[in-house]
């Protein structure tokens, strides 16, 4: 199976596109697990990094029921050194072993052999057990050019790894270069007819590709017109709740199917017991607002977007 086909049958089977971000950050963590942490010992970089593992695999085994993917950002945890990166790995293998799809986004991106080394730490695929980090998928960065890419689309190929290729991305400053002009078109939709025409090379006879694009929800309009000029691509719609994207934003993203795209929440759901809804008084109960904010992101784009469809699929 390609990773497009293993992606959208974890999306069946959870009956959602919703994708759990794991941005780990030390300041809003549960006052319970970062004393926890600290009692550990060690340096200041070892007590993070012990912080974000413990807190990560919690809100894993919170999850793993009820959304088909997460995506570990590596920066939280290179933030933090080797203890760090170790933290990463570890975390990125306990959410394989529970069945989940692992988007890690790390937005490489570099010229020959530099990317090659690039694809072989990050991108198993199939086998979790082939590559240091265990990802099913990567986010890569294009703007060095086409020919950037092949080296991870050629392990993307050999191991049946994704990519995510940033087209459309959700910062407010996106647009300074993305949206430059040349001959009538905006450099993100060169690269989106790049990334589309990648898919149906890789592809021909098959419906998405296994080479995605970022599109973020905070462009709605751009988001249906980029869903339109990539009809292979499946897309990582990133910018829904904490930066202002709605359900109704992400809708064009998706196909009638309710296939096509999955929707990223990260700071809304693992920190939802700081403020909100979800909001606890006593943080040593943080674990049921993580729960409750998955579960009403899953309602929200059923309500409001075709992977509603998805649930009588899932429930059939």
């Amino acid at each position: 199976m390609t990773f497009a086909d293993r992606l959208h049958a974890a999306i069946r089977a959870k009956g959602t596109p919703a994708l759990v971000g794991l941005d780990p950050r030390w300041e809003q963590l549960p006052a319970p697990l970062k004393a926890k942490a600290e009692a550990g010992g060690g340096s200041c970089y070892e007590i993070q990094a012990r912080a974000f593992e413990e807190f990560c695999l919690r809100i894993i085994d919170v999850v793993a029921d009820l959304v088909p993917a997460v995506k570990p950002q590596s920066a939280f945890f290179e933030d933090s050194g080797p203890a760090g990166v170790a933290a990463l790995q570890r975390v990125i293998q306990a959410a394989r072993d529970k069945g989940l799809i692992v988007i890690c986004d790390a937005k490489r991106g570099d010229i020959g052999s530099t990317a090659e080394a690039y694809a072989r730490a990050y991108l198993a695929g199939e086998d979790p057990s082939s590559a240091p980090f265990a990802a099913d998928a990567l986010t890569v960065n294009p703007y060095m050019g086409a020919d950037t890419l092949q080296p991870f689309i050629d392990r993307a190929a050999a191991c049946g790894g994704g990519l995510y290729v940033l087209v459309r991305t959700s910062n407010p400053g996106s647009g300074e270069f993305q949206n430059r002009l040349t001959e009538g078109q905006s450099l993100y939709q060169r690269v989106a007819e790049v990334v589309e025409k990648l898919n149906v090379d890789s592809h021909p006879a098959r419906g998405y590709g296994s080479i995605g694009a970022v599109v973020g929800a905070t462009y709605p309009e751009e988001l249906g017109e980029l869903r339109a000029l990539m009809p292979h691509t499946p897309l990582l719609i990133p910018g829904y709740g904490s930066q202002g994207g709605t359900s109704a934003d992400t809708s064009a993203g998706f196909d009638q199917a309710g296939l096509g795209a999955i929707v990223n929440s990260s700071r809304g759901i693992i920190f939802a017991h700081r403020k909100g809804p979800f909001a606890v008084a006593d943080e040593s109960h943080w674990e049921s607002s993580v729960e409750a904010a998955t579960r009403a992101m899953i309602d929200d784009l059923a309500q409001h977007t075709p992977a509603g469809r998805l649930q009588n699929c899932s429930q059939a």
